[in-house]
């Protein structure tokens, strides 16, 4: 199955969920940033040395460009992706989509893609071992604008979303083939056992 075909689907059966408070605002950049997102996709191939997987998109990285760890730069400059961004239906004021004119900097994708350009060079030699992905492509955000993790979403609301996520996961790793999944950091970790 296509990877392309794998986040349509998780796009989709994420936006039919529906999450109480505290969660205020939803975004899912697998929708409104499509594009890039899908571009980031065509570097993608089977057989790698690991797949590497994230949490969820981080308000200045992936809700900004579509890509996990997105820091914008880095992937308009290093990684070559610079799409339209839309937006989506319901915008937190305190968080407004922003796309590649975003001037904040996400902390989590300057260590990541950065190590990644400072050891590989050029994305061609980075992508040839590895991929990321995120677990869960949607971002929570509280009424103050404050960034929720998934992991702290109420049992029911966790178990629903985690059901698509698992599964797009399972494909994810079907498709590429890789001999290692990494989670990076122990949400991940521990989301990358229980599903395989």
């Amino acid at each position: 199955m296509s990877l392309q075909k794998i986040s349509r689907r998780l796009a989709d059966a994420v936006d039919q969920l529906s999450f109480a408070e505290p969660v205020a605002c939803v975004y899912n950049p697998l929708q409104y940033a499509r594009r890039a997102h899908e571009r980031y996709l065509e570097f993608a191939k089977p057989g790698l040395d690991a797949v590497w997987l994230g949490m969820n998109p981080g308000p200045w990285g992936m809700v900004q460009t579509g890509v996990p760890f997105g820091e914008v730069a880095v992937v308009r400059d290093w990684l070559g992706i610079e799409e339209p961004i839309s937006r989506p239906k319901i915008e937190h004021p305190k968080r407004p989509i922003q796309g590649f004119a975003c001037q904040r900097s996400e902390v989590s994708g300057r260590r990541l893609w950065g190590w990644a350009q400072n050891r590989f060079g050029s994305p061609a030699e980075f992508f040839e071992r590895f991929f990321v992905v995120n677990f869960c492509p949607l971002a929570f955000l509280e009424e103050s604008g404050r960034n929720l993790t998934p992991d702290k979403l109420p049992a029911a609301e966790r178990q629903a979303l985690f059901e698509p996520c698992n599964q797009a996961l399972r494909e994810i790793v079907e498709t590429l083939q890789p001999k290692m999944l990494v989670g990076i950091g122990k949400f991940a970790e521990t989301r990358a056992r229980a599903i395989l």
